[in-house]
């Protein structure tokens, strides 16, 4: 009887044993329905599962929202630059006076013109590439560039200089020059010249910020003076950009319609 009993030691040792060994098992299939179930009913879960698992199910949810907000910031991005574009007008007339449009002379046009005067301008980059400038600049803020291109023309003497601005300062619209003591804005570049001149131009024509950081130095003190009035049109420059300036505009404007003649 006594040798009876060892079969059944062992039979309940190994019971035992079996439904230790289970239960680690059990618990974790436990964790793995509730890991399942964890995207249908993420914020429910979060009071259920262990501090480490809620946790990670915070991080997913950021991450989750991060993601759905940089496609969002992109999709308004795209929204409001095809609204800009949009709200800019085609320019479709050589009489259309409007400082904002789109340009009707082509770039070449421009530099035929400008070689046509003055064979050897004073600038610090090819004809070819400072006119590039207008028309990126230009469009980028929806300044009509072959126009503005046509008031360096003028502010300039057709890049020979001779007044108060040199050509050093990369200033083509007289920024700044105030007085023939003053000598105005210096820009470290080309483009920075011309981004400044339609920033400028900008500031008169709208009351909305230039899609680049402001480089123009008298950008705020045009648009503290002017508050909710712009100006539309060139002549509308007179007595304004420069004075007295009583034809300034249209002589602008002359200039311009040379240019398209090319």
């Amino acid at each position: 009887m006594e040798f009876n009993r060892y079969p059944r030691v062992i039979a309940a040792g190994t019971l035992v044993g079996l439904l230790t060994l289970a239960l680690p098992a059990s618990g974790q299939a436990a964790r793995h329905v509730s890991d399942a179930s964890l995207p249908a009913t993420r914020v429910a879960t979060e009071r259920t599962v262990n501090s480490g698992s809620s946790q990670a199910v915070a991080r997913n949810v950021t991450q989750e929202l991060s993601f759905q907000e940089r496609i969002d910031a992109i999709l308004k991005q795209h929204e409001e630059e095809a609204k800009k574009e949009a709200a800019i007008p085609q320019t479709v007339s050589a009489y259309d006076d409007s400082i904002i449009g789109t340009a009707l002379a082509s770039q070449q046009q421009c530099v035929d013109y400008l070689l046509s005067v003055n064979p050897n301008p004073d600038i610090s980059v090819t004809p070819q590439q400072l006119v590039s400038y207008y028309y990126e600049e230009g469009a980028r803020e929806g300044i009509r560039p072959d126009v503005a291109f046509a008031q360096a023309l003028k502010e300039t003497g057709f890049f020979r200089y001779g007044g108060t601005v040199t050509s050093d300062q990369n200033n083509y619209c007289g920024l700044g020059t105030t007085s023939s003591q003053v000598k105005g804005a210096y820009f470290n570049s080309a483009q920075m010249g011309v981004r400044a001149q339609i920033q400028h131009l900008l500031a008169y024509a709208s009351t909305r910020l230039p899609n680049e950081p402001v480089v123009d130095p008298r950008y705020n003190l045009v648009r503290s003076s002017y508050g909710e009035r712009t100006l539309k049109s060139w002549p509308e420059l007179n007595g304004r950009w420069a004075v007295p300036g009583y034809t300034y505009g249209q002589s602008i404007m002359s200039i311009f319609r040379a240019m398209l003649a090319q």
